[in-house]
């Protein structure tokens, strides 16, 4: 009597042993894939990061405090400070809001479509995007870019001032109009004693602080060391 015998022959055994192998291999491709493109992910975010978190502007020198007058009150009206680029750093974009060109009122222009903010802080305000206007010194390429080894001077306005005259003992300073960012009749003045911080955003790169106090006496020119 004879009994029916099954079995698989060799070459079912290689399909079913290539099937495990190319599945096995489409799985660890897949794993792998993911793995790189994590890691470059993750890789570009580190980047990213430190892109945003190296100082790319420092001073150069003290901050300059110009005061004038709002009727009989003395106030500041006007910041000064040198900034350059720091050694490496890609160039950044310094094309101010506005124009002093000793003409009219300063800041005299419409404001500009700028990559670099500056924003005004003290115990009563915060303004903004202040008006600020830019010209380099030194070695300049001409263009508005501060390169490496380039020197700038920023002008931070908080109020206008009628710039026929020289900067005196009596300068006529008045608020901004309502449609700038500038310090209008609504805010405070910053008068003797005031503590102020002025923070320069560049659009990549640290964000360039500078704290400061008034003296108890102002003159016309207050250098802020």
């Amino acid at each position: 009597m004879y009994t029916k015998q099954r079995g698989i022959t060799g070459l079912e055994t290689a399909i079913i042993l290539i099937a495990f192998v190319v599945v096995a291999s489409v799985f660890a491709f897949t794993v792998l894939s993911t793995g790189v493109f994590s890691s470059e992910r993750a890789k570009e975010t580190i980047f990213a990061g430190l892109e945003q978190t190296k100082s790319s502007l420092r001073p150069s020198g003290s901050v300059i405090a110009f005061r004038g007058y709002v009727g009989s009150t003395e106030a500041i009206f006007k910041f000064s400070m040198v900034v350059e680029a720091v050694d490496g750093a890609e160039p950044i974009d310094l094309t101010a809001p506005y124009t002093a060109d000793g003409s009219g009122t300063d800041p005299d222009s419409s404001v500009t479509t700028n990559r670099t903010s500056i924003v005004y802080i003290d115990d009563n305000q915060i303004l903004q995007n202040v008006p600020w206007s830019v010209s380099f010194m030194g070695d300049d390429n001409g263009d508005n870019m501060l390169d490496e080894g380039e020197k700038a001077e920023i002008q931070v306005w908080l109020l206008n001032r009628t710039t026929g005259t020289a900067v005196t003992a009596n300068s006529s300073v008045n608020y901004m109009a309502s449609s700038t960012t500038g310090l209008t009749s609504s805010g405070t003045l910053l008068t003797p004693n005031d503590q102020f911080t002025v923070e320069v955003q560049p659009a990549d790169g640290e964000v360039l602080t500078v704290r400061r106090t008034l003296p108890a006496a102002l003159d016309s020119v207050v250098n802020l060391r």
